[in-house]
C-alpha cells in the first residue's frame, strides 16, 4: 500500500509539471500572436476584408478583426482607442479632429483607394441617366414621381445611408449641397442594405460605392457620365472620392506592414478585385 501511495504522489507531481508546461506553451503561443482591429466604413469594408484574408494567410501569427458600422463609428473608435485602423470613405471632420487632439490622438489619413458613388435604381426602371441637380430635387423632396423624369408613373422611393456613414457625408456634400434629406427617406446602415432595398423595390433610388454594384441593380449616368473605374480615374465622373484608413500617427509596426501591403502592387490588385480603383493608375 505504501508503494502505491508513493506512485500516486510521483504521478501527481509529473501530471502537475506536465500541465504547467502545457499551459506555459499555450501562453507563449497566444503571446506570439499579434492582432489588428479595424472598424468603420462599409464602403472600405470589402477592401479591408480581402486584404486581411490574404495578409493573414501570409502571416499565420497575425489576427485581423474587420468590422463595419460606418465611417463615423470607425473614427470614434480610433479616438477612443478601441481599434488600430479606422476605415473611412470621407475626410475627418473638424469636430472629430478637435476631440482627437483633446485625447492626445494624432489622426493620420492614409489614402488606400479611389471610389465613385453610384446612383442606383431597380433594373426595371427605364430611366438610364439623370442630372446631379435632379438627384438633389429627388432627395430633398421636390420630385416624387418617376414620370417627372421620363419614367413610369410610379412613386419614387428614396433610399439613403444614415448620418454615421461617410458615403452619406460625401453624397450630402457632392449632391445635396448640405441640404436635408426628405423625411420619408429609408435610411440604411450599410451599402449592402441600400443595394438590397433598391433591388427589391421597383420605384426605389439609392446610392452605393462601386464595389456594391451588381446585376440586381442598375447604375445610372450622372450628367451624361456613367459610373466606372475609367470615369473616376479621368476625373469625369462627378461623384468621385478617396477612401481612407486612419491611424494614430504615422503607421508603425504591424499596422504599417498591413497598410504597406494594401498600397503594394499586389494590394492594389486586391482593391481592383473588390470593385474599387487602385492608386497611381
Amino acid at each position: 500500500m505504501k508503494g502505491i501511495g508513493s506512485f500516486k504522489k510521483v504521478f501527481g507531481i509529473i501530471l502537475s509539471v506536465s500541465l504547467l508546461i502545457f499551459l506555459s506553451n499555450i501562453g507563449d503561443t497566444f503571446a506570439a500572436r499579434s492582432t489588428i482591429i479595424i472598424k468603420g466604413s462599409t464602403t472600405v469594408l470589402p477592401i479591408a476584408q480581402i486584404a486581411a484574408e490574404v495578409f493573414m494567410n501570409r502571416n499565420p501569427d497575425v489576427d485581423i478583426s474587420v468590422q463595419g458600422g460606418g465611417s463615423g463609428v470607425g473614427i470614434a473608435s480610433i479616438i477612443d482607442g478601441t481599434c488600430d485602423i479606422a476605415d473611412s470613405s470621407r475626410p475627418i471632420k473638424g469636430k472629430e479632429l478637435k476631440k482627437a487632439k483633446i485625447k492626445g490622438i494624432n489622426l493620420k489619413a492614409n489614402v488606400i483607394a479611389m471610389d465613385g458613388i453610384a446612383v442606383i435604381v431597380h433594373p426595371s426602371n427605364k430611366v438610364n441617366g439623370i442630372s446631379k441637380n435632379k438627384i438633389k430635387d429627388i432627395y430633398t423632396g421636390k420630385i416624387s414621381n418617376w414620370a417627372e423624369l421620363g419614367g413610369a408613373n410610379k412613386k419614387i422611393v428614396v433610399v439613403s445611408r444614415d448620418t454615421a456613414s461617410g458615403t452619406f457625408e460625401a453624397f450630402n456634400k457632392l449632391v445635396l449641397d448640405e441640404e436635408k434629406v426628405r423625411p420619408d427617406a429609408l435610411m440604411q446602415t450599410s451599402n449592402q442594405a441600400v443595394a438590397t432595398v433598391v433591388a427589391r423595390t421597383p420605384g426605389a433610388i439609392g446610392y452605393v460605392g462601386l464595389g456594391y454594384l451588381s446585376a440586381k441593380v442598375k447604375a445610372i449616368a450622372i450628367d451624361g457620365v456613367a459610373p466606372s473605374k475609367e470615369a473616376v480615374r479621368s476625373g469625369k465622373y462627378p461623384l468621385a472620392r478617396s477612401l481612407f484608413m486612419y491611424t494614430n500617427g504615422e503607421p508603425e509596426g504591424l499596422v504599417k506592414d498591413f497598410i504597406d501591403f494594401i498600397l503594394s502592387e499586389e494590394g492594389q490588385k486586391l482593391v481592383e478585385e473588390a470593385g474599387y480603383i487602385g492608386l497611381g493608375k
